[in-house]
């Protein structure tokens, strides 16, 4: 019987390249799907396949025992974030599951200031008054001298920091695992000793963690209404459950937050309704941020490697 293997990450599938040519050449039956997938959409079809490569589809416990009970025997995790996919219920049946680290960080650092110049300066607005013949003026602000806090000095958070400097912003970051090295390297930075000091201190706040049970709703309404100084701008290019859409609402709608700028939500697609879709003060890319050519072409050979080193085994 053919290998057959489930594709369903549309960046991966939409940008021509190595990526696509290494996959071709490995003569499997693919299938593809345009994805983020739900856990109703895959179960009546993960049996059917031998490996998947991924996006943020919703690899739950149930999926992963009807996939275990069919011929699914790997998971090939297109990107970084593994938060979709129940890991322990994967190990303990037995399916491995890879993803590509460091291979977005540019990528995204990019986008995050890509979304923090084009709010700060208006340019969405401006745009699109422009573009319906208008000319009304907006008062911009700079960014230069104000305090940026960066949540997770991981990778993503080093190439924005490094980025950041050149802008003139001031920089404090907040990491549970520190990289001395890094910081002696780059001594511009400070480190705060809590996630609550950083709040207290920063004009613009950029989260970079994963999604886990300790960072859900990391921004809640306890830290919007004691914490945040007035005016913050959140910017989240790292996974849309770290920040309560409720308290969200209320620190936009009582001034307290000044702008949230967001390439992730909780709910992917963005369902037509949203709360947060018609505002003025957010700002909102479709997951974008790590969506270049470059970087899928990185992504995509990490994702087929893996899979081949999976079946090389």
């Amino acid at each position: 019987m053919k290998f057959k293997l489930l594709l369903t990450s549309t960046s991966f599938t939409d940008a021509k390249g190595e990526h696509q040519d290494l996959l071709n050449e490995q003569g499997f039956e693919i299938d593809v799907m345009r994805g983020p997938l739900f856990d109703y959409e895959l179960k009546p079809i993960i049996a059917h396949y031998d490996a998947v490569i991924c996006g943020d589809d919703e690899y739950t416990a149930e999926i992963l025992e009807i996939a275990k009970a069919g011929r699914l025997k790997y998971i090939s995790k297109y990107g970084v974030g593994l938060d979709k996919i129940d890991l322990a219920k994967a190990k303990e049946l037995g399916i491995p599951v890879t993803n590509c680290p460091g291979v977005n960080q540019v990528s995204v650092a990019e986008h995050v200031f890509a979304l923090l110049l084009s709010f700060v300066k208006n340019i969405h607005l401006e745009h699109n008054i422009t573009k319906a013949g208008g000319w009304k003026r907006h008062v911009s602000t700079e960014i230069y001298g104000k305090t940026l806090g960066i949540v997770g000095l991981g990778a993503i958070g080093k190439e924005v920091a490094t980025r950041a400097k050149c802008f003139g912003l001031n920089i404090i970051a907040f990491e549970k695992f520190v990289n001395k090295e890094f910081l002696a390297e780059n001594d511009y930075i400070t480190m705060a000793d809590s996630f609550e000091e950083l709040c207290q201190k920063a004009d613009i706040i950029s989260l970079h963690v994963p999604h886990t049970p300790e960072t859900d709703a990391l921004i809640n309404i306890d830290i919007i209404k004691n914490k945040l100084k007035k005016g913050v701008i959140i910017i989240n290019t790292a996974r849309g459950k770290l920040v309560d859409l409720d308290a969200m609402i209320y620190g936009l709608d009582n001034n307290i937050i000044g702008g949230y700028l967001a390439d992730v939500l909780d709910i992917e697609p963005m369902p037509e309704n949203y709360e947060l879709k018609d505002r003025e003060n957010v700002l909102i890319t479709p997951h974008i941020s790590s969506r270049t050519y470059e970087s899928v072409q990185r992504q995509g050979l990490f994702a087929v490697k893996n899979l081949i080193g999976l079946l090389e085994k």
